[in-house]
């Protein structure tokens, strides 16, 4: 296992004086085309996200990764930011992950909670899907493509009448994951097969948010509940008419639920 290269993207900036939030994404997607609408409607936030391996304007990895590496490369990231001056030292930093950017978030609890001040799950989950699903689907793609993944994933992502009233926004989403590359895709997976911190939960001390979409057939609201309810401080919410993408699907109902929950935390930090 090694930590892999990943690159961000600094999607909206309110000022030097603004908290920071890093967005993650979720498995198949860049981060600009999931999380761009809903960072404008975080108009008080500077917002910064990063690509998976592979995937948006990250290079491709060479070398299997876990979970635990991902956190730690987002981990360096954050404080080399920090160490450059690009997020000053009194300038509070929040996360928001989708899915694999959600376990990614978990894990940034566990390993790496004293660099943020709050976090937030959306449609992840302690533990998401089978090994062996994850490990066929693995394969799949690292031997035929990530085009094999495209109609599977628009069903998934999406509620529905989403693809019919914002076709350019899932044109956008279902195109980055056909550019993705598959060996990076394929790793991505094998990292979700080993992925299960349901059991040290409680050791997360850091305030949780975990957000479902009420439409989500992967990772459904009893996910973000459970994550709620064994973390130290963890709060639930359900977004309706969305499904595996609410950053995307519903971006100022995602707005809102950040900038209410960030802001509290940020209110009693100071």
């Amino acid at each position: 296992m090694s930590i892999p290269a990943i690159k961000a993207s600094r999607l909206s900036n309110a000022g030097p004086a603004a908290p920071v939030l890093i967005a993650g994404p979720s498995l198949g997607t860049a981060s600009m085309p999931l999380w761009s609408r809903a960072a404008a409607a975080l108009d008080s936030f500077t917002v910064i996200a990063w690509d998976l391996p592979g995937h948006g304007a990250s290079p491709a990895a060479g070398e299997p990764f876990s979970i635990a590496d991902l956190a730690s490369a987002v981990a360096a990231l954050v404080t080399g930011a920090r160490s450059a001056g690009d997020i000053p030292a009194d300038v509070p930093v929040f996360y928001a992950g989708v899915s694999l950017g959600g376990a990614v978030g978990l894990q940034l609890g566990l390993d790496h909670g004293s660099l943020f001040d709050g976090v937030a799950v959306l449609c992840s989950g302690a533990k998401i899907g089978d090994a062996d699903a994850w490990e066929e689907r693995a394969e799949t793609v690292r031997l035929q493509g990530t085009p094999t993944q495209v109609v599977g994933s628009g069903q998934r992502w999406f509620a529905p009448g989403f693809m019919d009233r914002e076709p350019a926004a899932a044109a956008a989403l279902l195109h980055s994951l056909q550019d993705a590359d598959r060996f990076s895709y394929a790793l991505c997976c094998r990292a979700l097969a080993g992925f299960d911190v349901r059991d040290r939960l409680a050791d997360i001390t850091v305030p949780v948010l975990a957000v479902a979409g009420a439409d989500d057939a992967v990772t459904p609201p009893s996910f973000a509940q459970l994550i709620a309810d064994r973390v130290t401080n963890g709060t639930a919410a359900v977004v309706d008419d969305a499904a595996h993408l609410v950053p995307v699907e519903q971006p100022a109902a995602t707005a809102e639920l950040l900038k209410d929950f960030f802001g509290a935390q940020y209110l009693e930090g100071n």
